[in-house]
């Protein structure tokens, strides 16, 4: 199934954190807490303004962001988690992590 969010909604795939720690410790699932980074994977057409001009958004599909703790919406999509996040709520954009945008 194939998904656009609408207006300035950024449909995102949460990156995993490695389970191991530098120490060599490895937290158990119930220890752990949601990744708060993420590859976005589709990109609404843009917010609109009073004058019905449509403002494009500064993310696009591949890109590596971090967004907050408790944002979003989570959805399921064919058995695979993402989140849905509205453009403001997302802090940054990763630039320079492949790792993370080749996920």
């Amino acid at each position: 199934m194939k998904m656009r969010p609408l207006r300035d909604r950024i449909l995102v795939e949460r990156i995993e954190e490695h389970e191991q720690k530098g120490g060599g410790i490895i937290i158990p699932d119930t220890a752990k807490e949601k990744p708060q980074q993420g590859r976005v994977v589709a990109v609404g057409k843009g917010r609109v303004n009073d004058k019905g001009d449509v403002l494009p958004l500064d993310v696009k599909e591949g890109d590596a962001v971090l967004f907050g703790k408790y944002a979003g919406t989570e959805i399921t999509i064919d058995g695979k988690e993402y989140l849905i996040v509205r453009e403001d709520e997302v802090l940054g954009i990763l630039e320079g992590v492949r790792e993370l945008a080749a996920v």
